[in-house]
């Protein structure tokens, strides 16, 4: 997954959660303190996914640490590639499958760092014409949403050292 994408991500998970412990009530606070690092491990290990390619083929999967929980993944001989498919998605955009030999369709990742020297490879490697291929969303939308998940993150860590003083004073 390319870094941009992926830091983007991790930034909106912190700053959704973390400041659920203080703003919980006193009861589920300990229950929601646990709950932020467990979350962070399972988003940590869905933008972990992989492409590898090399001489024999394409494959996507996750690493060994969180592979035995997030079992998809697919991989795929260049010999076996027979064409692409283009599918519209529900926000207007497209994703492409690869269809293989035998049938199957495998999702052509559409995130990934270095993403035109992908498709070069793919395309050179396949056979395949993969000029109608271009990214799922434009980089701007990640760059706009991480600049205001760093202003949501810098909000939250004013209004917390504020109310830590409010606290401190008041005592």
């Amino acid at each position: 997954m390319a870094p941009l994408i992926r830091s983007t991500l991790i930034a909106l998970y912190l700053a959704l959660v973390l400041p659920l412990p203080v703003l919980a009530p006193k009861g589920l606070q300990a229950a929601m303190l646990m709950a932020v690092p467990v979350g962070l491990g399972l988003i940590l290990a869905l933008v972990s996914e992989q492409v590898r390619l090399n001489d024999d083929g394409i494959a996507v999967g996750h690493p060994g640490w969180c592979s035995w929980l997030l079992r998809r993944g697919w991989q795929l001989r260049w010999d076996q590639v027979r064409g692409l498919t283009p599918v519209g998605t529900s926000q207007g955009g497209r994703v492409f499958y690869v269809r293989s030999a035998d049938g199957g369709a495998y999702l052509l990742p559409q995130r990934v760092a270095h993403f035109d020297d992908f498709l070069e490879q793919v395309a050179s490697r396949s056979g395949l014409n993969l000029n109608a291929v271009g990214r799922i969303s434009p980089p701007w939308t990640y760059q706009l949403l991480a600049g205001l998940c760093w202003l949501f993150l810098a909000g939250e860590l004013v209004w917390l050292v504020r109310s830590g003083a409010a606290v401190a004073v008041g005592q």
